[in-house]
């Protein structure tokens, strides 16, 4: 291959900075040029293409977000969209794409692949829900982001003996809640993939001070059925007959901003690298993960058509270490 795009789609994650970084690096050390798209598959199918060199991406690294920009595409979903697609990427001589992104942007990435183009995707979700990547670029940066803001509030939690709800992000995906909750010492976690009501939660902050606790925290995820408004609004209107209300802190977008860690940046140089490599070597359909410490590729077709599941040991885990 002689020349090819890379585009970021979807939420921005901490890392991707630094994987474009590494895809243009990476194809200018295999003698491949680089174009980027701005504003991801909306971009592609606008044609808004930019030349990257290895001074163009220096100093982004350490930056969150995404330099070339990202943009929900309805008209991407089309078939007329993605024509208007490879349209561009042949009008332009373009022999292959780096797709960057999550659940929706590698299901971009599948269905031009399923038009024999050539595609590779890197994992990237603060998230974690892709399936083909035990853990995905920016969830070490989300995470403790998420952890710091929590143990703010268990402070101010100990010094007034109160109960304080915070919502992590994870629309269909427990997994940042989980480990917020396990990392802050949470008394009780709320996830989209585990039953719960209010009851429950109420029954674990109420067990919690039986044993001796002097305050309570708990973490829910944003996709939880009941959810921090929800929960705010039961704990409201049942303060009297349970004794207590939640106070609530929604963390929401916080958690996509900032530098990236160390983790974030090494493991986005490492799948963005990979990446590169592997479309100009041949390979193509898949998506640059990370499983068993290493990195490995998954045919997006399985990545797609598969969903990542939360280990339940870590869940019966959190439950142990609650009390």
């Amino acid at each position: 291959m002689h020349k090819i795009a890379v585009l970021t789609s979807g939420g921005d994650a901490p890392g991707m900075n630094a994987a474009i970084r590494a895809v243009v690096r990476s194809a200018l050390a295999k003698k491949a040029s680089v174009v980027g798209v701005r504003n991801g598959y909306a971009g592609l199918i606008a044609g808004n293409l930019t030349p990257l060199g290895a001074r163009d991406v220096g100093g982004i690294i350490q930056h969150g977000g995404t330099m070339l920009g990202s943009a929900r595409c309805p008209e991407f979903e089309t078939e007329d969209g993605r024509l208007k697609a490879l349209r561009t990427l042949h009008q332009h001589d373009i022999d292959g794409l780096v797709v960057i992104g999550g659940n929706g942007s590698q299901a971009g990435s599948h269905a031009l692949s399923e038009m024999d183009y050539p595609v590779v995707g890197v994992a990237s979700t603060i998230d974690n829900d892709l399936y083909g990547s035990e853990i995905t670029l920016g969830v070490d940066t989300a995470l403790n982001i998420a952890l710091e803001a929590t143990d703010r509030l268990k402070v101010t939690a100990a010094s007034h003996q109160r109960a304080f709800l915070i919502q992590v992000m994870g629309r269909n995906c427990g997994y940042l809640a989980l480990n917020v909750g396990i990392a802050a010492g949470a008394e009780a976690i709320v996830i989209p993939e585990v039953e719960s009501s209010p009851e429950d939660v109420a029954r674990e902050v109420r067990q919690a001070y039986r044993r001796g606790k002097t305050h309570a925290l708990v973490v829910v995820a944003e996709g939880a059925e009941y959810n921090a408004p929800r929960l705010e609004q039961f704990f409201h209107e049942n303060r009297k007959r349970l004794g207590f209300d939640l106070r609530v802190t929604i963390l929401g977008h916080v958690q996509r901003g900032g530098a990236p860690s160390s983790a974030d940046r090494l493991l986005a140089s490492r799948l963005g690298g990979a990446a590169a490599q592997q479309l100009i070597d041949g390979e193509r359909g898949v998506l640059v993960g990370q499983i068993g410490g290493k990195v490995a590729t998954t045919p997006l077709a399985e990545v797609v058509a598969k969903t990542k599941e939360l280990d339940p040991w870590v869940w019966e885990l959190a439950q142990v270490l609650a009390r």
